[in-house]
């Protein structure tokens, strides 16, 4: 008996142990709560990869360095969460005052559907919400094999739905002026964002 209580005990142990390690000493209870407390605690540094915007122009993630960018990921023929983000985008980007935009802020929008967005429909995409080119990017990764390491850094999940569209987790990731991903916020609400990114004007 007294073996069998030790024995159940243990097994409580662990579970507890494996519970309290999963939910990040149990202040998350999703693994997308975890994420984000991860990256707040621990900002992430990103993988090299050259983007082209919807002007054709090649840049890196590093080329921000020093000022913080806000970072989403769409795809341009998306008819749900991606109008979502875009519409997210413009509200900050239209809440950020114009000097701190031209030094200290920028938006990007990056593609993951390497087959489809081309510069044609980055350029369609960015017209519709209104992306500039300058103070808002839409972008795709020049090459595919860098797409995946990119998601992955950032905690994006993305899946073919079998009708030529896909499923994704969808937030607002904003990298620190040394380039890492410092914390991730719910589209929902792009006031907050700019708050605790310290935008507001």
């Amino acid at each position: 008996m007294t073996r069998a209580l030790g024995a159940s005990l243990l097994v409580v142990l662990a579970a507890l142990a494996v519970f309290t390690w999963g939910t990040d000493g149990w202040s998350a209870f999703t693994g997308e709560t975890a994420r984000r407390e991860r990256v707040l605690r621990h900002p992430r540094p990103l993988p090299a990869a050259v983007l082209e915007d919807q002007d054709g122009r090649p840049f890196e993630l590093s080329d921000y360095r020093g000022r913080s960018l806000a970072v989403e990921f769409i795809y341009t023929r998306c008819p749900s969460v991606c109008r979502s983000l875009g519409t997210a985008f413009r509200q900050i980007r239209d809440a950020v005052a114009p000097q701190r935009l031209e030094r200290d802020f920028a938006l990007l929008s990056i593609s993951f559907d390497a087959e489809h967005d081309d510069v044609p429909a980055l350029a369609a995409w960015a017209a519709a919400h209104g992306a500039d080119g300058r103070h808002w990017r839409v972008a795709r990764v020049r090459d595919p094999a860098r797409l995946a390491p990119l998601l992955d850094a950032f905690g994006v999940v993305v899946i073919a739905d079998g009708l030529g569209g896909y499923e994704h987790n969808a937030a607002i990731h904003l990298l620190d002026r040394d380039g890492r991903l410092a914390r991730i916020d719910d589209i929902e609400a792009p006031r907050s964002f700019l708050a605790r990114a310290g935008l507001q004007q």
